[in-house]
């Protein structure tokens, strides 16, 4: 009998070898014959899959926003308020290798989203996803008298969304000095600063 040949396995773990490359050798680094050997496959087995590299990497950022979309439900899950805000952003934020992994994945993916406008409307459509629950974690927050600051909503979740994805860039680019440590209690400075109402 033919082996039976899982599709979206082999995509998932093209897309892990991605990470692997790109973590090693850069993005230029991460040609399609590198990826097809970090993953044990044959140069030409890829073609089915991903004819191009530009098309690798736009499921790679599909597939880097679902499972952090994934460990978004599991960590806020039971959680409302402030305490759901928190958890959220920490999916996005850099704070262990499987997330700056994914910062590796979604830089290359915004240069190229630059000019190409599909790209962009993944983006844009992903982002808003993201802003979205963030206005309604805040909201809840405000309702629970959790939120004390009269700043608006839309200027808080704005800087959230820019701290969050600001944050993958650093940690990919200086680690150093954006550690996950540090990370985590600037965005609890700020939380504080929302509760505080200063």
């Amino acid at each position: 009998m033919p082996k039976i040949v899982d599709h979206d396995q082999r995509r998932v773990e093209l897309v892990n070898a991605t990470w692997r490359i790109i973590a090693r050798l850069g993005m230029e680094g991460a040609t399609m014959r590198e990826i097809a050997a970090e993953a044990g496959f044959a140069n030409g087995a890829l073609k089915p899959y991903f004819p191009t590299k530009d098309e690798l990497l736009t499921f790679a950022f599909g597939h880097v926003f679902n499972q952090t979309n994934q460990r978004m439900a599991a960590a806020t899950a039971g959680l409302e308020g402030l305490a759901a805000l928190r958890a959220y952003c920490h999916e996005i934020l850099p704070l262990d290798e499987t997330r700056i992994s994914e910062a590796r994945i979604v830089i290359p993916f915004w240069q190229k989203a630059l000019t190409d406008p599909a790209k962009a409307r993944l983006h844009e459509e992903s982002m808003e996803q993201w802003r979205s629950a963030l206005h309604d974690h805040l909201a809840q927050a405000r309702t629970a008298g959790e939120v004390r600051t009269a700043a608006p909503d839309e200027d808080i979740v704005g800087f959230l969304m820019t701290f969050v994805l600001g944050a993958q860039i650093t940690a990919a680019l200086t680690p150093a000095t954006h550690s996950p440590a540090q990370l985590t209690a600037q965005l609890d400075s700020y939380l504080q600063l929302l509760s505080t109402g200063s």
